[in-house]
């Protein structure tokens, strides 16, 4: 579906080949499909859930990141642990910073609907915390409900339930 007009989306061939960087320092070579629209022929690329639209790194890998970032870590020492640029890393802490309210808002929307009885996390110390604490129960609460969404990372669960907009803002604005 078109996220501009909401018409059927056709094929429409492939994007450029990019390089990203995957877990374990792995080097993964992308080719995403293209569609085109056929309400409103806007053409759109069409990424796999593993990979965040403008990321160099898979969502395995940013998430990790985070992760280490809500435990308090620096964002030199984020960037050591995981082999990258300091400022690669900086730039996902800061934006994820920027929309961690929203972030939190919307998976803890996502827990209460997927839980029978849901466990909200216990508030922590900051926004980026908070927000990286109820992605882990949304997606825990999502392969409790369904048992094959644990061959999902969280991450690639939070990118697809928000459209791969975990760092950056929403179609909308927001």
């Amino acid at each position: 579906m078109c996220p501009v007009c909401e018409a059927v989306l056709a094929p429409w061939g492939h994007g450029r080949s990019r390089e990203v960087r995957g877990d374990l320092g792995a080097r993964l070579l992308v080719r995403p499909r293209r569609s085109r629209c056929s309400g409103c022929q806007v053409t759109h690329v069409l990424l796999p859930e593993v990979l965040w639209p403008r990321r160099s790194d898979a969502a395995e890998v940013i998430g990790a990141g985070l992760e280490i970032a809500a435990s308090g870590v620096g964002h030199r020492q984020v960037a050591a642990h995981l082999g990258l640029a300091d400022d690669t890393v900086r730039g996902w802490i800061r934006r994820f910073r920027r929309r961690s309210e929203d972030v939190r808002r919307y998976f803890t929307v996502a827990l209460v609907a997927l839980a029978d009885d849901p466990v909200m996390p216990e508030p922590t110390a900051s926004p980026l915390s908070d927000a990286v604490s109820v992605v882990a129960a949304a997606h825990r609460a999502a392969a409790t409900k369904w048992p094959q969404m644990n061959t999902v990372s969280r991450w690639a669960f939070a990118g697809r339930a928000i459209a791969g907009r975990v760092l950056t803002c929403t179609p909308s604005g927001s």
